[in-house]
């Protein structure tokens, strides 16, 4: 009996304290918006409207890029195009998000790249133009201008 209220007592003990740490802990930051769009031009390679959705969990943060319009004229495998997305910082400077994240991607479909991670601080205001996403597929370098202010915009981290 004594064993059995031992145990009863852990149990409760470990299920507080758990509820407190839960209590306590800190909150993911949000980023807003958490999605807008930006138009880009490719150049040689066409272009077209791009959702951006940014997230953030404290001073890291990423961005998923999806276009319908942005093709990619060849199928894609899996993580195999390495992007590098930058944004101007408001007040100056810019903001650099990159990876090498993408599904696998059939030919003429859009293109998705992400989630590119970057490191922000609190109150960090930034947009996507002037900017540039830049993807290296198949060896061959693609970069893409920002051609107008993202709508809504600036993303701010919190």
């Amino acid at each position: 009996m004594l064993r059995k209220r031992s145990l009863v007592l852990t149990a409760l003990t470990a299920s507080a304290l758990a509820t407190g740490a839960l209590v306590l802990a800190p909150t993911a930051a949000a980023v807003s918006p958490g999605s807008a769009t930006e138009v880009y031009d490719c150049g040689f390679y066409g272009g077209g409207e791009a959702t951006l959705t940014a997230t953030q969990n404290g001073t890291a943060a990423t961005v998923t890029l999806t276009s319908a319009e942005i093709t990619t004229p060849l199928a894609v495998g899996k993580d195999t195009i390495t992007t590098t997305l930058t944004m101007a910082k408001a007040g100056g400077g810019t903001l650099v998000f990159s990876g090498k994240r993408n599904p696998a991607m059939a030919a003429g479909s859009g293109v998705t790249v992400g989630p590119l991670s970057g490191t922000v601080s609190p109150g960090l205001s930034a947009n996507a133009h002037p900017g540039t996403v830049k993807m290296v597929v198949f060896g061959i370098p693609v970069t893409c201008n920002s051609t107008a202010a993202q709508a809504p915009g600036p993303f701010v981290f919190s």
